[in-house]
């Protein structure tokens, strides 16, 4: 069987973005079930705003994987399983897409048959690499690539 490889990117954080926003499900061109997840009314606002209004909808939110966003949000299982479901169905060869770091977060989870929980122990940085390889189902993720290596020095 043939191998499957796929270099996950994290785009880079915005300098003037402030804290971070939930979502709106942004897209993921050529990887559909890579999409970013529906958070529902919770979109284009930050956790603390939410919490501020909402401190038990986060709670469960945050440890209740079956648990969706008000408004029609995707739960983590949910997010999980769609991404699952598009890596399954990845075709052999290299592929690469942008993905939010939720995305990222769900694709080593399916990829490695964690538990959902383990969703929120995965950190993913903005402007990184996540690359998982298989076949047949099987996945491997990479851990430990080197830095980008810097340029020469120009000889004196």
């Amino acid at each position: 069987m043939s191998s499957v490889r796929l270099h996950l990117t994290t785009p880079p954080r915005e300098p003037d973005a402030g804290r971070a926003r939930f979502g709106y499900g942004d897209p993921c061109p050529g990887h559909e079930g890579l999409a970013g997840p529906a958070t529902g009314a919770w979109a284009g606002r930050t956790l603390d705003e939410v919490a501020a209004e909402d401190p038990e909808a986060v709670r469960r939110w945050l440890t209740d994987p079956e648990y969706a966003p008000p408004g029609g949000g995707e739960s983590v299982t949910a997010l999980i399983a769609r991404t699952g479901a598009h890596l399954a169905a990845l075709a052999p060869g290299t592929h690469r897409a942008v993905a939010a770091q939720a995305v990222v977060r769900a694709a080593v989870v399916a990829a490695l048959e964690l538990p959902p929980a383990a969703f929120w122990r995965l950190d993913v940085r903005p402007a990184t690499v996540t690359t998982l390889s298989g076949r047949a189902g099987r996945w491997n993720l990479l851990l430990g690539a080197p830095e980008a290596e810097p340029p020469a020095a120009e000889p004196a």
